[in-house]
């Protein structure tokens, strides 16, 4: 079978939005209502707390995003809810009226597309919550309620805020604030379908969706992909699948996922021993522990071996996101493992994604720490904006950055090299994670040109007999050559 993705996710550079915490455009707009009793926006975030981010406001920030060098958003969940994540899902079919209602997506999406920068939104499609109208009928009228089959009722009464008693229907992680949706009713199968439907047909260009390994029913995700496609060809379908992906990128589900199997092991080669364990032993993906560059060589080899290359290049490539500490945090704050991870991410195959304030410095533990107020530009890192700059730059210029092919070129202990190479055109990028300079000599004789144009980054080349690259590095840092 013939795999197919869409094209644009190769030449894309997303940008994760966690719509509370961007940017809050104060105006008066009608749909949008301001809250009176919000957290400082620059205050330590809470698990309850709002800070009143909203849709206005990133469309005020568009200007920045494309002068950044994006050309994709991906925002987690915007439907009403009563949650400042809004994973606990009120109505699907209403924006959240704190982020702007209806009329604040339309605006987006008419000015997002203006500016060619495509929209992807948060599907969390396994469970809903008690304020959801389906679920909210059955805590109202109990067994006598029309709806009792959409959901997975075990008994009576149901118990959905006093913990001490047992809740008698089946939630998601055994959240009572998330009761799970009973995906084996056609109806909730439908249901979900024309969500996924409606919102494409209102301009949106894709779905990322939230733990789609929990819903188990026999086609489900195949029925989800043929009815998007069928709408839109080129609209993007990413799951939340964090470990070995392969029964989800056969070509009859999703276009890829959140690519955590390149997070963890380009956090253990760059960051090393730096990294903070109490901040990355609970979630799943282990960027632990540190390991040589020959080792990291392997780890990258093994994954661009696991899936096809039409899926690699639609990979949702990431150093962290909203369920995981920041990557500068997880650092203790050293900010050349930071600096030296993205040189990995924007040279790698598929769809770079930077979490919103990471191109700053923002900083941040566990959630709900990693989800501050984006920070005022007075306290913005402008050093490590100005390296995601070029970096972007040189992705959008260099196709081979983009979709060329990944060649590991040389890794020791500490230097790690490789090309990517699309016909005549050819990047070396090489890294040193060593707080010592080092020199790495390469056989360049599996290469057609000798690239000598320092594209980024600091550092000797030379080019001698028998295609022999000689490169010295300096302590911690990176390059990029060119031809």
């Amino acid at each position: 079978m013939e795999i197919k993705t869409p094209d644009w996710v190769k030449h894309a550079v997303f940008y994760q939005i966690f719509p509370d915490r961007f940017a809050r455009n104060k105006e008066t707009k009608l749909g949008l209502w301001h809250s009176s009793n919000l957290q400082d926006w620059d205050a330590k975030p809470t698990l309850e707390g709002y800070k009143g981010g909203n849709l206005w406001g990133v469309i005020d920030k568009l200007d920045y995003l494309q002068d950044l060098g994006i050309n994709a958003l991906y925002f987690t969940p915007i439907f009403q809810s009563a949650s400042n994540h809004r994973y606990h899902t009120h109505d699907y079919y209403q924006v959240d009226p704190m982020l702007g209602g209806n009329r604040a997506l339309e605006a987006l999406i008419k000015a997002a597309h203006q500016r060619k920068i495509k929209i992807v939104l948060d599907g969390v499609f396994n469970h809903a919550s008690r304020g959801f109208f389906f679920f909210n009928d059955i805590l109202e009228n109990g067994p006598h309620s029309p709806w009792l089959d959409w959901f997975k009722i075990e008994n009576w009464p149901l118990s959905a805020y006093d913990g001490s008693l047992p809740a008698n229907y089946v939630s998601w992680v055994d959240n009572r604030a998330l009761p799970q949706f009973n995906h084996e009713n056609p109806q909730v199968r439908e249901y979900i379908m024309q969500i996924g439907e409606y919102w494409l047909k209102q301009g949106i260009d894709g779905w990322r969706l939230d733990v789609p390994f929990e819903i188990k029913v026999s086609g489900f995700w195949e029925e989800f992909r043929s009815r998007i496609k069928a709408i839109n060809p080129e609209a993007y379908i990413v799951g939340e699948v964090w470990e070995d992906s392969r029964e989800w990128l056969d070509g009859t589900k999703f276009d890829g996922v959140m690519n955590y199997l390149f997070t963890s092991p380009t956090i253990a080669f760059t960051t090393g021993d730096r990294v903070d364990m109490k901040l990355v032993e609970k979630p799943s993906y282990y960027p632990y522990p540190a390991i040589s560059a020959a080792e990291y060589g392997q780890k990258i080899q093994d994954l661009l071996a696991l899936y096809p290359w039409e899926i690699q290049l639609t990979q949702l490539n990431l150093l962290d996101s909203h369920d995981t500490a920041r990557l500068l945090t997880i650092a203790q704050g050293d900010k050349e493992s930071v600096h030296l991870a993205t040189i990995l991410l924007f040279t790698f195959p598929g769809a770079p994604n930077i979490y919103y304030g990471d191109e700053i410095g923002l900083p941040g533990a566990f959630d709900p720490d990693c989800r501050r107020g984006f920070l005022q530009e007075k306290d913005w890192d402008k050093t490590v904006l100005n390296y995601h700059k070029k970096l972007i730059a040189l992705r959008h210029q260099y196709p081979a950055l983009r979709t060329g092919e990944y060649k590991v070129l040389y890794g020791d202990e500490v230097v790690y090299v490789f090309a990517r190479i699309l016909g005549t055109e050819e990047i070396i990028i090489a890294v040193n994670i060593d707080t010592q300079p080092a020199k790495a000599v390469i056989d360049g004789n599996e290469l057609k040109t000798m690239p000598d144009k320092m594209l980024y980054g600091d550092g000797k080349i030379a080019w001698g007999e028998a295609n022999q690259l000689t490169i010295n590095l300096p302590a911690r840092s990176g390059l990029i050559l060119g031809n």
